[in-house]
């Protein structure tokens, strides 16, 4: 029986199916997380052979203690993960440690986790990229910002929209600059629409499984100005995301890993294409966040749960051919008044609702507070009802 040491199982809340999913595969799953064995999921706790609490995932030494017990209890590990862009170089640092040969190593991290080590792979495959400097300089960063015009400063290693901001003159760098912040990367603001080439990539770096989302708005302004979040997955992923995502699979050397990679889809003519190209944006080697797994199941009636744990198992995984829709997530700020209430959305859009509730508090930041969830058959209908909940 292999064993498959899985990181903090319990959150994001779904991932129990993963835990699952690799159960009924034959797979020994341990998890290792700082929930209390009695908080768990049901569903969890059936999934896992064993459970180990530590204080806090932050502690290292804790975690390499608990992977150390499951060792030392059940022998080799064939796998660890955590699926969870948080841990991801913590999982290497313990696959390093313990000599677990699937997977990312830390000597692999820097193209991975830093966005400016992430260019030299995007181009490696073909795709423009933002031009950018290292926010180190205060001189340095005005002659970019007067070459690009507008701009972007976000960490070099970071998640999301967290601590991103905008810098459109001389002013605002200076208070980003008196702000003292450190290690991070200045790149020229892209007038595009946020995509994704999402993908379970298997032993072979092939996918076998491909879909992705847009992102209307600016996720920016869901994060620091708290306004709703909206995005919705695709019925159908065009032929441009398609050809740039698995190009860029091929220069990241992925391997057996269920990955997110955003790109740009320009707005308007500029010097890094035509209006609609397809640039580059950031990768992350996990699924996409919060609910973005179900969503994917909602618009194409299948599993990604199990497809993921068939990859992991090396099975070909079985895909129904079943048609396909959109599935568009709207989050909603709780201090905020809105046109529609809550039982005039489900008079409304009832039979198009597929899940709706509160969103957890380590995702609101970048989800909104309370989500409604719904499939529909046209990019119209989506933008209708992203109008409506939001006015």
């Amino acid at each position: 029986m292999k064993n498959f040491i899985f990181i903090s199982p319990n959150f994001p809340e779904s991932y129990w199916r993963f835990c699952a999913a690799l159960q009924r595969r034959g797979f020994r799953v341990l998890g290792i997380g700082d929930c209390p064995y009695a908080e768990l999921k049901p569903e969890l706790k059936v999934a896992l052979t064993e459970y180990y609490k530590v204080e806090t995932l932050e502690n290292y030494d804790e975690v390499y203690r608990a992977v150390a017990f499951f060792l030392h209890k059940y022998g080799r590990c064939d796998w660890l993960e955590s699926n969870n862009e948080y841990w991801l170089e913590r999982d290497a640092h313990l696959r390093d440690d313990f000599n677990i040969s699937t997977g990312f190593h830390s000597a692999d991290m820097a193209p991975v986790k830093y966005k400016s080590k992430m260019k030299a792979c995007y181009e490696r495959a073909g795709i423009p990229v933002a031009r950018y400097c290292m926010a180190d300089d205060f001189e340095k960063c005005r002659a970019f910002l007067k070459m690009v015009g507008r701009a972007v400063v976000k960490p070099d290693n970071g998640v999301g929209a967290n601590a991103t901001y905008r810098i459109a003159n001389e002013a605002d760098l200076r208070a980003f600059f008196d702000a003292e912040h450190t290690d991070y990367i200045m790149e020229e603001y892209v007038d595009g629409t946020v995509c994704s080439y999402d993908a379970i990539i298997d032993a072979k770096g092939e996918p076998v499984f491909e879909t992705g989302n847009v992102t209307p708005g600016s996720l920016m302004d869901v994060v620091n100005e708290r306004e709703y979040s909206c995005f919705f997955i695709r019925k159908s992923l065009p032929d441009a995301v398609r050809e740039r995502g698995r190009a860029a699979v091929k220069s990241f050397g992925v391997r057996s890993r269920f990955i997110h990679f955003e790109f740009f889809s320009l707005n308007s003519d500029c010097h890094l294409g035509q209006k609609g190209d397809i640039v580059a944006l950031e990768v992350n080697m996990r699924p996409s966040g919060g609910c973005s797994p179900d969503m994917m199941n909602y618009a194409n009636g299948v599993d990604v749960y199990e497809i993921w744990a068939d990859m992991i198992a090396g099975n070909t995984p079985d895909i129904p051919a079943n048609p396909h829709t959109f599935c568009a997530f709207i989050g909603r700020r709780k201090e905020k008044s809105y046109a529609l209430s809550h039982e005039e959305i489900l008079q409304k859009y009832g039979a198009h609702l597929v899940e709706y509730g509160e969103v957890d508090k380590a995702l609101a930041p970048a989800m909104g507070d309370y989500r409604y969830i719904a499939k529909f058959m046209t990019e119209e209908e989506v933008y209708a009802y992203f109008r409506d909940l939001a006015k």
